[in-house]
């Protein structure tokens, strides 16, 4: 089982046309074959591919390289060679609306969808190259380095390192109130372009480098404000959390910047959660940091980071305790921790508590809320079917408003993904001639299980939901029969955490989901326990679907002010990172394939396959 099977397309479109560097007309310039792969969303993107001069007969080695802003791959064609780095094959890619890749110039559907291109281009290269991603060294500038750094946070990629040259965390607008002033003028007009002000002499010192920037006819200088105002969020956030990033890292920022601010790159390197990280600051350099003039100082750094990293063992960040040390834990601890009685904090929190204690008496879902919990299977059901009420047109407001809020925005989205990777492994199983036996651990009301079952064309033969509570079991088994479906689904009572009773599944499920469960709960022994429980109940090869909250922008106000289904206390949640999130499921003996992530960045879906007795020691925490 492989990602193209739950993608369902291929993406394996390949050109073998060669072609010489566009930017570069030097006759040392190694000649790359310009290669192609599809996106999620059937767009044919283009990059260059240079195998490796002296590859080692031992251990196949790649960099792959991410352009900045505005430019494309060709760009970075000289650094196969000045790198020396002989032995490793080299990759490249035109970003969308770059080089020779399609779109409208400078423009993507949105800033994470060009994320997830880099996971779509990732999975290309591991199947039509064979690349192995934990001997894979990634290698950006600017805009890229972005990008990546994004890809890194949010899906949690094994790379063997990370190599950024001037993130373009923050860019230097040199314009009062730019952020705000696009923001408003994308809600009055749509999407436009604004071209950027950077001439080719403020990027480097290479006179060479700056006529070919000129002269290049791939390079375009508009960018759309859709992905300019992401890249601005985006990079917030991701310089905001960086702990999550546990990749070896080498940081280079260039010490005459034009172009982006030095504070931001400084900020995410003293935040990066990796043991191993450099940051190096060159001095007279502008933003082309890897296209400088002197830029064989900076070379000779990366090309020594790169060798000592593929020198070393590949040794993953164990965060199986992260719920007892590191930024995570402190987090939830400093939100857990009442606040100074009587201090300006603790007054603004009780007022915006009264605020939503007030807003209730009219708002149906924010009573709800208070009712059964803000992160119960009520509430949550509240929020899938999205249709705002209140006691008059006051309250109605009230709750449009409430219903809008990024989080719930955010669980709506992941209830679609959740449909999606229910869909596609059924469809993977019957594509098997295999019977659909699925089971929900922790299912609410079972409305996304439910809907999915209605949308899609492969039936399971047998589905079980079990909720802990009373009341998503009643709930759950009026909207089945409103649904007309009680001979496929049964809901019965049940503890997602009782490792004995999910390993006495009856049918044995080959594909079972846990929905927004082990957001609530801090503490990883009890989620190991789950995931064990699943791993011991499930059949061979079977499929499970789990969800993650990485980030959240309204963490603290959730945790001052909101209650939780248990027993009204604070609702304090403890964030996990992609990458613990995925130790944990793949210690429990599964397998992880594919993933998806909302345009916030908050929730994760992904599906992992229950590996084999014989790839995988399950005596370990059993």
């Amino acid at each position: 089982m492989n990602n193209a099977n739950l993608q369902q397309h291929d993406l394996d479109s390949t050109s073998t046309s060669t072609l010489e560097s566009i930017s570069d007309d030097r006759d040392d310039i190694s000649e790359a074959r310009l290669l192609s792969f599809t996106t999620h969303d059937d767009v044919t993107l283009r990059y260059r591919y240079w195998p490796a001069k002296q590859p080692s007969n031992k251990q196949r080695k790649a960099v792959v390289m991410f352009h900045r802003g505005h430019e494309h791959s060709g760009r970075m064609a000289h650094l196969v060679d000045e790198l020396e780095l002989d032995e490793c094959d080299f990759f490249a890619w035109d970003a969308r609306g770059h080089g020779e890749s399609p779109g409208q110039r400078g423009d993507s559907p949105s800033f994470a969808t060009s994320v997830r291109d880099i996971q779509t281009f990732f999975q290309h290269l591991q199947r039509q190259h064979h690349l192995e991603i934990e001997q894979t060294v990634v290698l950006a500038q600017s805009v890229g380095a972005v990008l990546v750094s994004t890809w890194v946070h949010d899906y949690a990629p094994k790379i063997r390192a990370l190599v950024l040259a001037s993130p373009a965390f923050s860019i230097k607008l040199y314009v009062p109130f730019a952020i705000p002033g696009l923001r408003l003028l994308k809600r009055l007009r749509g999407n436009f372009f604004v071209n950027s002000y950077v001439k080719a002499k403020y990027l480097t010192h290479d006179e060479e480098r700056i006529q070919s920037f000129d002269n290049d006819p791939l390079i375009a200088r508009p960018i759309s404000v859709r992905m300019l105002l992401g890249l601005h969020d985006t990079a917030k956030r991701v310089v905001a959390d960086a702990a999550a990033i546990t990749v070896p890292t080498q940081l280079l920022i260039s010490g005459s910047d034009w172009v982006v601010r030095r504070k931001p790159q400084q900020q995410f390197f003293q935040r990066l959660g990796s043991s191993c990280k450099e940051q190096h600051i060159l001095p007279g350099y502008y933003h082309d940091t890897l296209g400088e003039l002197s830029r064989s100082d900076a070379l000779s750094r990366i090309k020594r980071f790169i060798r000592q990293r593929f020198e070393q063992p590949n040794q993953e960040t164990n965060l199986l305790d992260a719920d007892k040390n590191g930024a995570f834990c402190a987090e939830a601890e400093s939100l857990a921790t009442p606040l100074p009685r009587g201090s300006a904090y603790d007054r603004f929190w009780s007022l915006y508590r009264s605020g939503l204690s007030f807003a209730s008496r009219y708002s149906t879902g924010i009573k709800l809320g208070f009712e059964t919990g803000f992160d119960s299977g009520s509430t949550l059901d509240y929020v899938y079917r999205n249709q705002a009420a209140g006691s008059n047109k006051f309250g109605q407001l009230i709750d449009k408003v409430y219903l809008n809020s990024a989080g719930w925005q955010g669980i709506r989205q992941r209830k679609i993904h959740i449909e999606e990777m229910l869909s596609n492994a059924m469809s993977c199983l019957a594509s098997q001639q295999k019977d659909v036996h699925l089971v929900d651990v922790a299912a609410g009301h079972g409305r996304y299980v439910i809907e999915a079952i209605e949308k899609s064309s492969v039936k399971p033969q047998s589905v079980l939901l079990r909720d802990f509570s009373d009341i998503n079991v009643r709930d759950g088994k009026a909207l089945i029969e409103q649904k007309g479906l009680s001979d496929i689904i049964q809901f019965a009572q049940g503890d997602a955490f009782d490792k004995a009773d999910l390993a006495r599944l009856d049918p044995k499920p080959n594909l079972a989901v846990v929905s927004g469960l082990y957001e609530l709960f801090s503490d990883n022994a009890s989620v190991f326990d789950s995931l064990r429980g699943l791993a011991k109940g499930m059949q061979d090869s079977g499929y499970l679907i789990y969800t993650c909250q990485p980030w959240h922008p309204q963490l603290e106000m959730i945790a001052r002010s909101l209650t939780s289904h248990r027993g009204g206390q604070a609702w304090v949640m403890r964030r996990r990172s992609q990458a613990e999130m995925d130790q944990l499921v793949k210690q429990a003996g599964f397998s992880k394939i594919e993933q998806r992530i909302d345009e916030m960045g908050i929730f994760t879906v992904s599906i992992a396959q229950k590996m084999s007795q014989g790839n995988h020691d399950t005596s370990k925490g059993s």
